[in-house]
């Protein structure tokens, strides 16, 4: 029977069966030593005394993958490593099982630190990559704290609820991912950007409260702290005010620090709030970095920004300083403040609506956003015109959401937290790609998959898609 490496503490004295990668080798002749590897941790083992072991062991290089048979022997106290997990023991290796050879990796995993190594090469060997121990932890940590938060969620009433993949095409601010359909030739479904409609009708649907780490899609160009699909912790909740829903958040971030970053400090309980207008006066940015001390990575300081501009205006093609016509500041869904909708619904004074809109913001990042929602179809109407919708335009692109508030839907309200970036923050590392396990390149590719890659004409034709390019333009 496998014994994990962990648990080998147990079984001192004992001749135990243990799987693992070679994580290092080393022939010393007459001796043989390794470190051996497996998802639970490392211990020493070596060969010795034992020619018909000893010749197979010498056959090992590191990322062999074996079968290792052994006893497992305290260690002298002259040889015990502290503070390392099987610091005091290791393995008397009385047999060797080789399952699977390997070659010689472009990534040194002993090594347990590949971010300084060619971001080209750790993409296309990603396998190997994440065999490192940094890798290997930010994976494991990122499923504690999903893990922490699913937990917590329900205690308090809330379901996970998984919304679909394939949906419509709507302008809600970022380019879609687009998908043709088969058996609707000439029509496209579009990968979700968020589940904003589909979490909004679940409150009508009488859900009340809803969560999910949600897949999203956005065809955006790249940077450190985006990816083209990336994963949101996204929650909605019917009766809420924006105090429940920024009181819960606030819990849940606290949780997650408190019981699983115990070495780091949250700069202040609870959360301070600044206006949007006052960030930008006094930092010029909506997500400033208010740490009292920038150099400790340690040091966590959320912020709610709150009292955003519901609207602005768009700068024209031309001339970018000119300002054309009205658009959103966050998303078309969201309800304004009580005091502002008599000037929504005369559309007055438009550039002085303030959404009832919050963002919660660390270290300079913002990791998360959210409002109440629009619940009446009169004031999504509203809305939408003054977004230079059409009345006929609005009732194709948003009429299922429009027909859905009508048929009786409650007050609502919720947030959608940027979960790698929250990961990358807390793990401590430079852009999401260190907490996603198979990310795309800036570019937006994956070149361990070789995708986006070209497909036959036959699979064209079924698609009724013809590519016409201009290779020349490429």
């Amino acid at each position: 029977m496998r014994i994990l490496i962990k648990d080998l503490q147990q079984h001192i004295g004992s001749e135990v069966t243990i799987m693992s990668w070679v994580h290092i080798a080393r022939d010393q002749g007459k001796m043989a030593f390794f470190d051996f590897r497996d998802m639970s941790g490392k211990v020493q083992g070596v060969v010795f005394g034992k020619p018909e072991v000893l010749e197979i062991a010498k056959t090992l290089r590191p990322e062999f993958v074996v079968e290792v048979k052994g006893i497992v022997n305290k260690r002298p106290d002259k040889m015990i490593k502290e503070g390392v997990l099987n610091g005091d023991i290791e393995l008397e290796i009385t047999g060797i099982k080789v399952l699977n050879t390997a070659e010689t990796p472009a990534i040194e995993v002993s090594e347990n630190n590949s971010i300084d190594i060619n971001e080209e090469v750790r993409l296309r060997d990603r396998y190997v990559d994440l065999r490192t121990d940094r890798m290997q932890a930010n994976l494991r940590m990122r499923g504690k704290v999903a893990q922490l938060v699913r937990n917590a969620l329900y205690e308090q009433g809330f379901t996970e609820i998984e919304t679909p993949i394939f949906t419509k095409s709507t302008p809600e601010g970022a380019r879609d991912f687009v998908v043709p359909s088969r058996t609707n030739p000439g029509k496209f479904f579009a990968l979700p950007q968020s589940p904003q409609q589909y979490k909004q009708l679940l409150m009508s649907s009488g859900m009340e409260r809803y969560f999910q780490f949600a897949r999203c899609m956005r065809d955006e160009d790249g940077r450190g702290d985006r990816q083209p699909e990336f994963t949101q912790m996204d929650f909605e909740m019917s009766f809420a005010t924006e105090e429940d829903i920024m009181r819960i958040n606030e819990e849940l971030l606290i949780k997650v620090v408190q019981t699983l970053y115990p070495e780091k400090k949250i700069q202040k309980i609870p959360f301070p709030r600044m206006s949007y207008k006052d960030a930008m006066e006094k930092y010029g940015s909506d997500r400033p970095d208010i740490r009292e001390d920038k150099n400790d990575p340690n040091l966590l300081a959320f912020l709610w920004i709150v009292d955003f501009p519901f609207f602005e205006k768009t700068a024209t093609s031309d001339d970018p300083q000119a300002q054309g016509e009205w658009t959103f500041t966050h998303n078309p869904f969201s309800l304004c403040k009580p005091e502002h909708i008599e000037n929504l619904m005369n559309k007055e004074n438009i550039g002085d609506i303030l959404a009832a809109q919050y963002d919660i913001t660390l270290n300079g990042f913002e990791i998360g956003g959210g409002s109440i929602r629009a619940h009446d179809p009169k004031i999504l109407r509203t809305i939408l015109q003054i977004l230079g919708h059409t009345d006929e335009k609005i009732d194709a692109n948003f009429g299922h959401m429009l027909r859905a508030f009508a048929s009786g839907t409650p007050p609502h309200g919720g947030i959608a937290w940027g979960f790698d970036r929250l990961m990358m923050i807390l793990q401590n590392e430079p852009n999401i790609r260190e907490v996603i396990a198979f990310p795309k390149t800036r570019d937006g590719k994956d070149i361990m998959m070789d995708a986006p890659s070209e497909i036959g004409n036959a699979q064209l034709r079924e698609l009724s898609i013809k590519v016409d390019i201009d290779k020349k333009e490429l």
